[in-house]
C-alpha cells in the first residue's frame, strides 16, 4: 500500500473552506470544489513516495495493482473517489447508460468534435453511475417527482406565467407528458425564459409557512444566479432532498440531478460523460439530453447508515464500485484491494504485510490487489472505495 495525494479542482461553485479544512490548510479565498483520489487522466492522484501519478503507477503493473480479472475486464481502475464541496449549485445534468455512451461517443467522433472541446458530451464509451455520501448536511435535486405532487407545488406559486406549465402537466400527467414539458421548457428563447423565470422567482418570494417552502426558496436562489435559464423552472419538477451526514443516494443512468450545497464523498465510474440541461455557463445540449434522460417519476432512495461491527456498506448495483464507511474505534481488518481508503476525520494507521502507514484526517492510501488484507487501528471515520458486486 502507498499513500496518495489527491488532485484539487478549483471550480467556481466550490466551497472556500470545506476542503482546505479537511486537509488542515488555511483557506486562500479561492473556491475548492473537488479533491480527486483516483487514476482519471484529467486529475490523477499522486503516489507520495515516488511523485508518480496513480494512473502511471497502475499501468506499470496492472495485474498486481488491479488483479488479473479486473485488469482484463476494465483495463484501468474502474472507479473515481472524490470529496465534493459545493458552496453553490452545480449544473443540472444527466449521465448516459453504457449503450448510450457508446453511441454518443461514436456520433461525436464521426462529427470530428474535439474530445476535450467544451461542446463535447461523450468523452469515452463508459457509463457514469455515481453515489454521494454526505459529510455535512447536503442538498440535491434528484429525478422527477410524481406529476400530481409537482402540480401541488406549482399551485403554491401564484403567477399566470406558470399556467402553460400547469396545463401541460394536467393534460398529460405521465412520464411522456413530463418529457414533453421538459422539451418545451428547454426550448424557450432566452427572452421568453427570462420573463418566465423572473415571474416565477417573484411569485416564490414571501410566505414561508406554505407547503413546499424549501422548493420555492431553492428556486429563488437558482433564479437569482441563472437569470433567463429555463432550467430554473425545470427544477420545480424534480425531487428536492436534504441528506444528513452518512446518508447516501445512488444516481443511475438518465437521472436528472444537481448538487446544490454541502460536502460529501462522491464515488463514480471512471468516466467523464456529462449531458447538461442548464444552471451552468457550460455547453447545454437539449437534443442529447432528451435522448438519455429518464422522466419516469421516482421516489428518492436515501440510504441511511446501518453499521455492522462499525462498517456501513452502501448499496451500489454496478461492478465498477462500492463504498463503505468505517467508524473505527480500535482494530479492524479490511478486505484486499484494489481499493482507496480515505480518512475523513480522526486518525488511523493502516498495516499490511509489508508496510504500516499513518492516515490522519484528509489523507488517503492506495491498496493494490497484490497486497492482500490489511488492518486498521485508531479512532477515525474512513471511507473505503472498492469494486462493486460481480
Amino acid at each position: 500500500m502507498v499513500l496518495i495525494d489527491g488532485a484539487l479542482k478549483n471550480y467556481d461553485w466550490g466551497s472556500v473552506t470545506a476542503i482546505p479544512e479537511l486537509l488542515g490548510r488555511g483557506a486562500t479565498g479561492e473556491p475548492v470544489a473537488e479533491l480527486w483520489f483516483g487514476a482519471h487522466p484529467s486529475g490523477p492522484a499522486v503516489v507520495r513516495a515516488s511523485d508518480i501519478p496513480l494512473d502511471e503507477h497502475i499501468e506499470a503493473d496492472p495485474v498486481a495493482a488491479l488483479g488479473a480479472a479486473v485488469a482484463d475486464e476494465f483495463g484501468s481502475l474502474p472507479f473515481l473517489l472524490k470529496v465534493l464541496a459545493a458552496g453553490s449549485p452545480l449544473s443540472l445534468q444527466a449521465h448516459p447508460s453504457t449503450a448510450q455512451a457508446c453511441a454518443g461517443f461514436e456520433r461525436e467522433e464521426s462529427l470530428g468534435i474535439d474530445r476535450n472541446g467544451e461542446n463535447r458530451c461523450f468523452r469515452d464509451r463508459r457509463h457514469k453511475p455515481e453515489l454521494i455520501c454526505a459529510l455535512s448536511e447536503f442538498s440535491a435535486l434528484c429525478g422527477f417527482r410524481e406529476p400530481a405532487e409537482s402540480l401541488g407545488l406549482l399551485a403554491t406559486i401564484p403567477t399566470e406565467a406558470l399556467d402553460p406549465v400547469r396545463a401541460r402537466l394536467t393534460a398529460e400527467p405521465s412520464s411522456e407528458g413530463v418529457r414533453g414539458l421538459l422539451q418545451w421548457l428547454l426550448s424557450h428563447s432566452r427572452e421568453s425564459a427570462a420573463d418566465l423565470v423572473e415571474s416565477v422567482v417573484s411569485a416564490c418570494l414571501g410566505e414561508s409557512s406554505l407547503p413546499f417552502a424549501a422548493e420555492r426558496e431553492m428556486v429563488v436562489e437558482l433564479g437569482r444566479r441563472y437569470r433567463g435559464d429555463p432550467a430554473v423552472v425545470v427544477a420545480l419538477l424534480l425531487n428536492l432532498v436534504t441528506l444528513q451526514p452518512g446518508e447516501t443516494i445512488f444516481f443511475g443512468p438518465g437521472n436528472l440531478h444537481a448538487y446544490l450545497r454541502g460536502t460529501g464523498v462522491e464515488l463514480m465510474a471512471n468516466s467523464d460523460n456529462v449531458v447538461r440541461a442548464g444552471l451552468t455557463t457550460k455547453h447545454v445540449d437539449v437534443a442529447t439530453l432528451l435522448d438519455i434522460v429518464d422522466t419516469t417519476p421516482m421516489a428518492v432512495d436515501v440510504q441511511r447508515p446501518s453499521a455492522v461491527d462499525g462498517v456501513v456498506s452502501y448499496r451500489s448495483p454496478v461492478p465498477e464500485f462500492s463504498l463503505q464507511r468505517i467508524d473505527l474505534n480500535g482494530v479492524i481488518q479490511i478486505e484486499p484491494g484494489p481499493a482507496i481508503l480515505l480518512c475523513a476525520s480522526g486518525r488511523a494507521h493502516i498495516e499490511g504485510e509489508a508496510a504500516r502507514q499513518p492516515l490522519p484526517r484528509g489523507s488517503a492510501a492506495w491498496m493494490p490487489a497484490s497486497d492482500g488484507p490489511a488492518h486498521l487501528n485508531g479512532t477515525a471515520t474512513l471511507f473505503r472505495a472498492g469494486l462493486g458486486p460481480a
